[in-house]
């Protein structure tokens, strides 16, 4: 008789452990689901740069892109015209709810606001940037916000 009772007592403690493991699967799952649709609904502000080559007249250049590479490569987001700028000379990264300046270990430096760049700096709207004698006057657009399919539009032209 007591052996009935331990087996009984053994099923019962087998269902509730594998009903938790199943329960925490279940809730972890459903976490990362939300985590999934967070993200793919996750939304950039654009930042517009007005770019001054030495005393030429200023470009104004639209992103809605998460990270903007500027330096003198060809492939960079905005490629610079200046001998005195590197091939990657510095970043914009969008993360944690804001635009960040970080010099890329140029040979010259990055400025901000006539202040040296040192490490990732926040940046907001009318800040200057200067990379060798090409200055850049940020512009931050908070009230328009890109969706994620419209940025992959966007890329693809």
């Amino acid at each position: 008789m007591s052996g009935a009772i331990v087996l009984a007592l053994r099923l019962i403690i087998a269902i509730a452990l594998y009903g938790f493991l199943g329960w925490a699967l279940l809730f972890l799952w459903q976490e990362v689901q939300k985590q999934s649709i967070s993200l793919a609904t996750r939304r950039i502000p654009g930042i517009s740069l007005t770019v001054r080559y030495g005393s030429g007249p200023p470009i104004l250049k639209h992103f809605a892109q998460p990270e903007i590479t500027l330096g003198r490569d060809p492939g960079c987001d905005i490629p610079l015209i200046d001998d005195t700028v590197s091939t990657r000379h510095a970043q914009l990264t969008y993360h944690h709810g804001q635009w960040w300046l970080e010099d890329l270990a140029s040979m010259n430096g990055t400025m901000l606001n006539e202040s040296s760049v040192n490490m990732p700096t926040v940046i907001t709207s009318g800040d200057e940037i200067i990379c060798g004698s090409t200055s850049m006057v940020v512009t931050l657009a908070a009230n328009i916000l890109i969706e994620p399919t419209q940025r992959l539009e966007k890329k693809n032209d």
